[in-house]
């Protein structure tokens, strides 16, 4: 997930009369965003071959999501605090760098501890990354377009989840899961070169700028959208880094491929609507998502035994899920700023982390039906303090809304 402290002004502001995107660059960040989740997420879709491959349990493989959220998680603030002053550009090389290298080594590693500690170097890279996109697209952009901007940077998020992961577990079922993380390192090094030709370098912040970021949890509606974040994306990766278990739980393992695409063409819709929507109907949108997501988890928990429930309640999740990443960043940035955006990063991953982790637990505990409830138990409060938050957090009229 994305969110940026750092200031990184361009060398040359844009112009706040013109009505063009930077496309290139914005793009650039697009894919490092794609990148950073499809790296994080990709095992979600191999999982049982991953698992056979190294020689472990599905529930260890799974805790391949889970140590690269919690490096990410816990390193974002301090490490936005140790680079503040370097060149952001440079950073974001770095970073990318590293998620290619991860790659590779996973791609070709049979040791599990191998695989998981270079899992760990790609999350923290992924601090480094998310620690970027936003302000790098506020900056590139003339002001009345900056939300825009943003917009298209951030997509790179939910594409990844959406088409990126379906993709990938086509080629694993097509080719193995050794030559998906593969390709996913050559893609790593084009865009290597493409950030190098395309994004404009930029300064870090001079010592002395820096505001505590700890101090945001003070401002009103920010613990009202960080609960939102943590109990949703919980709730998403417990079905979400189990969705092969869980769907050979109910015969349709050998369906997952299109479970997966069904759930990203449904995310696909929704980060559209979301994106055209989210300035004037932020409140709407949020509480609609939670609705479908909620549905959808009855539906699950009842009647997966019928494929064409499942289908359908699949793409209820992705309407519901798609547009999340443009919903809560939309909220946090209105109600904390850039301080709000760090405590985002932190919180996103650190329950990205935990939905790999409890879902292990429900998995060895109570077996792959339990995910379904799981997913509900966390929505309904998610539901309930979007619908309280009326006015901070989740307010009717955006304060930045024209």
């Amino acid at each position: 997930m994305a969110a940026s402290q750092t200031e990184t002004p361009t060398p040359t502001p844009p112009d706040a009369t013109s009505n063009k995107l930077p496309w290139s660059p914005l793009l650039a960040l697009s894919t490092a965003a794609f990148m950073g989740i499809l790296t994080e997420a990709l095992p979600a879709g191999v999982l049982p071959e991953m698992a056979r491959g190294l020689g472990v349990s599905e529930s260890a493989a799974g805790q391949s999501l889970t140590i690269y959220a919690i490096a990410t998680g816990v390193s974002a603030i301090p490490l936005m605090v140790a680079t503040a002053t370097w060149g952001r550009k440079q950073l974001l090389l770095l970073a990318v760098s590293v998620f290619a290298i991860a790659n590779v080594v996973t791609a070709l590693s049979s040791s599990y501890i191998l695989t998981m500690g270079f899992r760990l170097l790609a999350g923290i890279a992924a601090a480094a990354v998310w620690a970027e996109l936003v302000g790098y697209a506020r900056r590139l952009a003339p002001p009345h377009l900056q939300g825009r901007a943003i917009s298209v940077t951030m997509a790179g998020v939910p594409l990844a989840l959406a088409l990126g992961i379906p993709v990938g577990t086509f080629l694993g079922n097509l080719f193995g899961w050794r030559l998906t993380f593969g390709l996913v390192a050559v893609i790593s090094v084009l865009l290597l070169g493409w950030i190098g030709v395309s994004v404009p370098a930029a300064s870090g912040q001079k010592l002395g700028q820096r505001e505590p970021i700890l101090q945001a949890l003070k401002l009103p509606g920010v613990v009202a959208v960080l609960f939102t974040v943590a109990a949703w994306v919980l709730s998403h990766n417990i079905l979400y880094t189990y969705i092969s278990t869980f769907l050979d739980e109910y015969g349709m393992g050998n369906r997952r491929d299109l479970v997966l695409l069904v759930f990203g063409i449904a995310s696909v819709i929704s980060i559209v609507l979301t994106g055209a929507l989210v300035d004037r109907k932020l409140r709407t949108l949020t509480i609609g998502s939670a609705g479908l997501v909620v549905i959808s988890a009855v539906a699950l928990g009842l009647l997966a035994t019928n494929a064409l429930v499942v289908y359908i309640a699949v793409v209820l999740w992705g309407l519901g899920w798609g547009g999340v990443t443009t919903l809560l960043q939309t909220a946090v940035t209105d109600a904390g700023g850039d301080r709000g955006q760090a405590l985002l990063v932190t919180t996103w991953n650190s329950f990205m982390a935990g939905g790999g982790a409890v879902g292990g637990i429900l998995l060895a505990q109570l077996g792959p039906k339990s995910f379904a409830w799981g997913v509900l138990a966390l929505m309904v409060p998610v539901l309930l303090v979007v619908i309280g938050a009326r006015k901070h957090g989740f307010p009717t009229r955006r304060p930045n809304a024209a």
